[in-house]
């Protein structure tokens, strides 16, 4: 059976949105290309999405044909909360419509939400104890992870409210068995967010595979290196990133941004 392209046909899409919305479909584009050379990648699964500038109810995110190394400024598509497409095309479903659509819609001070699976993320959120205080950047997410079990695929609407009630006021969650939601105020800042527990289960699992013989850091360090990286001089290193992120995307792909 073959499948309409949700993209096919597309007017010129820069030419029809404001320019904070172009500004928000480059930068998103870019962490779905920076995160495919990542390694985050699962074929056309998992989707990363942010709240459209100056319309509150409608959400950026990518077609379910593409790959995460395909996606470009214009081929996103817009929705609102319940699933409505924004342009030609079919529904919002599954993941984008119970996870992305459904926090959105729930927690007004997030505009941005990853979900991936990772080899990384997926180990440690199997791992009984989950995300261990084992290593800096771990320690960066001291009391800040929320855990939510895994209940099947999140096909079913009904699967929404326990995922959101698990997520509580926080921003980043394990789930079980699953992989990683990771949200933020802005697509910069869940980027950076879903790299730095990216590394931090990274070495978690490396640093497990050497057996018993690993150490874990104590709380009050935990505590401290938490209030170091939440301090102005950290943020303010994130604009620096965030540049160097764009070079990267370009050197890998300038297309990223059509």
């Amino acid at each position: 059976m073959n499948h309409p392209d949700p993209v096919a046909g597309l007017p010129d899409v820069r030419r029809r949105v404001s320019a904070q919305e172009w500004t928000a479909r480059v930068d998103l584009a870019a962490c779905y290309r920076l995160l495919a050379h990542y390694g985050a990648n699962d074929l056309t699964y998992n989707h990363l999405s942010v709240r459209v500038p100056g319309e509150p109810q409608h959400l950026l995110i990518k077609p379910p044909t593409m790959m995460f190394e395909e996606v470009t400024a214009s081929s996103l598509l817009k929705f609102d909360f319940d699933g409505n497409p924004q342009q030609d095309g079919a529904r919002l479903r599954g993941g984008g419509l119970v996870i992305h659509a459904g926090v959105l819609a729930a927690r007004p001070d997030l505009n941005a939400v990853f979900h991936t699976h990772t080899p990384a993320n997926m180990g440690v959120s199997s791992q009984k104890h989950g995300l261990l205080m084992i290593n800096q950047h771990a320690a960066t997410f001291y009391t800040r992870i929320a855990y939510h079990t895994f209940g099947g695929f999140e096909f079913n609407m009904d699967q929404r409210a326990p995922l959101l009630a698990s997520l509580g006021d926080k921003s980043i969650m394990l789930l079980r068995n699953h992989g990683a939601l990771v949200c933020g105020e802005t697509v910069q800042d869940a980027f950076f967010e879903h790299h730095f527990l990216e590394m931090a289960c990274t070495g978690q699992i490396n640093a497990l595979a050497g057996g018993a013989q690993y150490t874990l850091i104590e709380a009050s360090v935990c505590a401290h290196a938490l209030a170091q990286a939440q301090s102005g001089e950290r943020l303010s290193n994130r604009a620096k990133n965030w540049a160097a992120c764009l070079r990267q995307a370009k050197r890998l792909d300038p297309s990223f941004a059509d």
